[in-house]
């Protein structure tokens, strides 16, 4: 009879009156967290991990061997390269921490964003950034248009400073070049300016954020792109001081304009050509500019490195407490 009683209070106590001798707490109640809601940071940990895989690959098959070759002795190509190599996430870090206010740990997402970018596939570091932001709600409810913004006014810049160097370089250097280079050249530009022109008429709905936040995006990554110039013609200075800086600094130019040029094949091979047309000294060149190219890879893998045990170190201190 008492056992009846108190099957009869249970169920009494139990909206529904549904009877359960083994109700479980009200917090085990909650729902678990969804592969949904977790994907910002499942994908942030693959492109890391892809970038952990190609940069050791990368710098496995051409680094070290750029690496094993005469480097600088001056320490200030040292000092140069470092700066230059703050340029690009110190320019996205000034932008995000205007747009987002983000925090100074939002520094290493960057660093990783623009490694990405370098060794894994073109915008995948903006699709880990994107991740990034997105798996903090608190820091900003949608991220997506401020990172499609920045992406494309960075390319926008790049082709700005292309169109710049080209009307620049092509009276005075056509004739160095063979004709199908030329060609080549010219429907590049075609095509970089009807981007350009493209994405300016079609502004309203291509952005998301105010004119004038596009205007002060636009100007830094400008800042930015004429200062990895100049940084670049002053590293290659220091490394081969007999050059005199000016032709460094055009050469570094001509570098910006063959890298964004879409229909020139062989990019490296023609830069490296009108290089040693320009100045001579073909192998010292060749090791030079391999010896950035593998020092740049090197400080990549070392800064996923460090971040890498910076994290196991935070997750061990989490698991202890």
């Amino acid at each position: 009879m008492k056992e009846a009683e108190v099957l009869t209070a249970k169920a009494t106590s139990v909206p529904g009156g549904v009877i359960d001798a083994d109700l479980p707490d009200i917090a085990a109640l909650q729902p678990t967290e969804t592969i949904r809601r977790r994907w910002p940071s499942i994908l942030g940990g693959l492109l890391s991990l892809a970038m952990v895989v190609m940069l050791g690959r990368e710098l496995l098959d051409a680094g070290l061997a750029g690496l094993s070759r005469a480097t600088p002795d001056s320490p200030w190509f040292y000092l140069v390269f470092f700066l230059l190599y703050m340029t690009a996430p110190t320019g996205d870090f000034i932008i995000f921490r205007r747009l987002w206010a983000i925090p100074w740990a939002g520094f290493v997402a960057l660093h990783k964003k623009r490694i990405a970018n370098d060794v894994v596939l073109g915008y995948s570091g903006e699709a880990y950034f994107y991740a990034w932001a997105r798996a903090r709600a608190k820091l900003v409810a949608a991220p997506f248009g401020a990172v499609k913004d920045v992406s494309l006014l960075s390319a926008i810049a790049g082709n700005t400073a292309t169109m710049l160097l080209c009307a620049l370089a092509l009276p005075v250097g056509y004739q160095l070049m063979s004709p199908a280079v030329l060609n080549a050249v010219a429907g590049s530009a075609g095509i970089t300016l009807a981007i350009s022109l493209a994405l300016i008429l079609f502004s309203a709905r291509v952005f998301s954020l105010p004119r004038r936040e596009l205007w002060w995006i636009f100007s830094i990554h400008c800042a930015r792109i004429a200062v990895s110039s100049i940084l670049l013609g002053m590293a290659w200075h220091f490394a081969m001081p007999d050059v005199p800086l000016w032709m460094w600094l055009f050469l570094s130019a001509a570098r910006l304009l063959v890298s964004r040029l879409p229909l020139v094949p062989n990019k490296d091979l023609l830069f490296a050509s009108f290089a040693i047309l320009l100045i001579g000294q073909d192998q010292a060149l060749s090791e030079m500019i391999a010896f950035v190219s593998a020092l740049t890879l090197a400080v990549h893998v070392l800064l996923m490195i460090v971040f890498a045990s910076a994290a196991g170190f935070k997750g061990l201190k989490l698991w202890r407490a």
